[in-house]
């Protein structure tokens, strides 16, 4: 068996052979051309070898490096350049020899050997019609190759140079920045570091420290004795030095005393004078003028520090009035109060004093750090600076030993290429096997652009993908009439066998259905025109007839003439005219019976009609079908293709099932693929299966073909129906 991959390709060169021999007749002539042309002219062949140029002394590592590195761009590009070639053909130009650069690039091979990126050796050669000139132009190249290395590493030196000098003022720069922010820093914060790097700011905040503990013992001490002369005194420090300046005061002591006397004379005198007496009156006035001449006179000693502790001249009296003896101790206990207030003092600075150098001493580090960082980066810029200076020096110093990377290893030589002649029936052999496979090529091409299905297997792949199950494999029908219809009126047909498996299929199709029971009215339909859906349809039914089933074919194709003359049934003029009364059986009786096949009955169509779809979906076309479902086994709808109208869906009611017709060379892929698609999305109307027309008998005799329905073709018992008028 042939596979599906020959066949359709056998099908392409049958299909595109008009291309195919045209594409083989091309190349035959091309192949004729070149066979015909004369032997070339005799070619000459420069060929010579560069090779890596060492330098015996290298004073320098920038020299080297430059040299190293020109070693490693050379390249084809580098070495067939265009400044190259202008320099080598206005050389030749000048010996006389004309020879444009694109001409001397296209003569000229570069062969590069050596590891990746480091070429140790470049071979070149050169192919020209004169053994001189060729010899000369190699020569001529191989200088200017040399030459090109050579001025390549000096300009790499001197951008080298540029670049460094370019890049010295920045460093400098950056180096002074550095130098000028780290003496800054030492102005600052050198003192501090060098305190704490000699020891000085530890014995500071030692000898802080041991001085105030000993501040907090002698204060422990005053505290202790201000204590002591609180207790004997009953004052406190205020208090005592209030007292001890009003009793050292002589005014203070004489207004006392004249106090006292006239507080005593008052007394005296109160016993045997009224107080309204003169005496009483002048002593009371005086009385009240020393008071108020003592309590000025406190207030000026005492500098009205303490006015609010004396509220009365009684106090002041009283205050004033201390002996000798707790005089001395009073300003005992003032002068121990002042020292110790400036004891106290002097701890707070000391504490203040400590805390500073505490926070100077825990900065340290971080200032340490900082300085070290401004040194560091005065040592980097100062390395970079240097660098750059040395480099500087070192490039200066390698333009004046700059050499080439190449070096002539092998002189160029010249010899004479001699190529074989071509036979011309070599080439005409090789044209045509090339003619052969292109155009094989060229109908494979042709083929994979057309959307055709062209084999059954295609057709057959893409009903098994949409698990649409294929009812059955019809071969392609000789014709059986003079008009060339392969319409199976003969009983003993051995095609008729086909279609009879076929019927069978499509009633276990309706069976495995939802509906469970075998369908009586089948909506035949194809996607386009021409693909044998009418001719499946009659030959069909003719199967259904012959096996004893009461049959009948509507033919619903309304825009295409009636196929009615195929089966011997002619068509009234005035169905055609009248085609709602023609369906309602008020002009003709619309069905009528096949005189050459028994039980085959036709519906012939009455078109062409302007408006198939009215006449589709009326009332009276629903009524017929209704009417032919009653009265025949089997109803067979020859639908309108579904690629051009949707007319053979408005009749998906009136049926059980849909049947798909098929044929290699006419149906579509895409078509297909979006009809299936749009059928099986269609709940209402069950796509039983698909026909494939046009099948070869070998692919049917290799196929598997489902067993006949015995049942099917035992003739059932008729069913009552009414009588038929014709």
């Amino acid at each position: 068996m042939v596979s599906p991959f020959v066949k359709r390709y056998l099908l392409a060169l049958d299909r595109y052979k008009w291309p195919s021999l045209a594409t083989l007749l091309g190349i035959l002539g091309i192949s004729a051309v070149v066979a015909v042309q004369p032997p070339p002219p005799p070619l000459y062949r420069a060929e010579g070898v560069l090779v890596q140029n060492a330098p015996v002394v290298a004073l320098t590592t920038t020299g080297t490096e430059v040299q190293q590195r020109g070693q490693g761009i050379i390249s084809e590009e580098f070495l067939l350049a265009d400044v190259l070639l202008q320099q080598v053909s206005q050389e030749l130009e000048r010996q006389g020899i004309s020879m444009d650069p694109e001409t001397l690039r296209y003569r000229t091979t570069v062969k590069l050997e050596g590891e990746e990126n480091l070429v140790q050796r470049v071979t070149v050669t050169f192919r020209g019609a004169d053994a001189e000139q060729t010899q000369l132009t190699l020569s001529l190249m191989f200088e200017a190759m040399v030459e090109l290395s050579r001025v390549t590493n000096r300009a790499r030196i001197g951008a080298i140079v540029t670049a460094l000098d370019e890049r010295l003022p920045a460093v400098e720069a950056d180096l002074r920045a550095a130098e000028q922010a780290l003496e800054t820093y030492d102005r600052t914060e050198g003192p501090a570091i060098q305190s704490a790097l000699d020891g000085s700011l530890l014995g500071a905040i030692s000898g802080g420290q041991q001085q105030q503990r000993q501040n907090q013992i002698a204060l422990a001490g005053l505290d202790s004795q201000i204590q002591s002369l609180q207790q004997q005194l009953g004052l406190t420090p205020g208090q005592a030095f209030t007292a001890s300046a009003l009793s050292a005061d002589p005014i203070i002591a004489q207004l006392r005393s004249q106090i006292l006397e006239s507080e005593t004379q008052l007394k005296l005198l109160s016993a045997t004078l009224r107080e309204s007496h003169p005496t009483i009156q002048d002593l009371r006035q005086n009385l009240a003028a020393y008071n108020a001449l003592l309590a000025e006179r406190a207030q000026e000693v005492i500098g009205g520090q303490d006015l609010a502790a004396l509220p009365s001249v009684s106090e002041v009296r009283q205050n004033s009035s201390l002996d000798p003896a707790r005089a001395a101790l009073a300003n005992q206990l003032v002068t121990l109060s002042a020292q110790r207030a400036a004891l106290a003092s002097q701890q707070q600075v000391l504490s203040q004093s400590d805390g500073q150098l505490r926070q100077q001493y825990s900065s340290l580090p971080n200032k340490q750090l900082e300085r070290n960082r401004l040194a560091q980066q005065v040592a980097l810029n100062q390395a970079l600076y240097d660098q750059i200076q040395a480099k500087r020096i070192d490039a200066q110093a390698a333009e004046a030993e700059t050499a080439s990377s190449l070096t002539v290893a092998q002189p160029p030589t010249t010899t004479l290429q001699a190529d074989p002649p071509t036979s011309p029936i070599v080439v005409m052999a090789v044209g045509g096997l090339l003619g052969i496979v292109a155009a094989g090529a060229v109908a494979f091409l042709l083929d994979l652009l057309d959307s055709t299905a062209r084999t059954p297997e295609d057709l057959q792949g893409i009903l098994t993908d949409q698990d649409v199950p294929v009812l059955g494999l019809v071969p392609a029908l000789a014709a059986t009439s003079s008009q060339g219809w392969p319409i199976l009126y003969q009983p003993q047909t051995p095609d008729l066998e086909i279609y009879e498996r076929l019927r069978s299929s499509l009633r276990r199709a309706g069976s495995l259905s939802e509906a469970g029971t075998p369908p009586r009215v089948v909506l035949v339909v194809s996607s386009r025109s021409g693909e044998g859906k009418t001719t499946s349809a009659f030959n069909l039914g003719i199967a259904a007839a012959r096996a004893g089933r009461r049959t009948l074919i509507v033919e619903a194709d309304l825009r295409q003439p009636s196929c009615g003359h195929r089966l011997g049934i002619k068509l009234s003029p005035a169905a055609i005219s009248a085609p709602l009364h023609y369906y309602a059986g008020r002009q003709q009786e619309p069905i009528q019976l096949a005189p050459w096949v028994e039980n085959l009955y036709l519906a012939p169509s009455p078109g062409p009609q302007p408006h198939p779809a009215a006449i589709l979906e009326s009332s009276e076309m629903g009524q017929f079908l209704t009417d032919a479902r009653a009265r025949f086994d089997l109803v067979l709808i020859d639908a309108p293709p579904l690629g051009n109208s949707n007319d053979a869906l408005l009749l998906g009611a009136a049926s059980d099932g849909l049947l798909l017709v098929t044929r290699p060379g006419y149906t579509d892929k895409a078509v297909l693929e979006a009809l299936l698609e749009q059928l099986l999305e269609n709940e209402d109307l069950p796509l039983l299966g698909a026909i494939v027309n046009a099948t070869d008998r070998t692919t049917i005799s290799s196929a598997t073909i489902p067993p006949t329905d015995s049942a099917a073709v035992t003739p059932a018992p008729q069913p009552m129906v009414r009588s038929i008028d014709f």
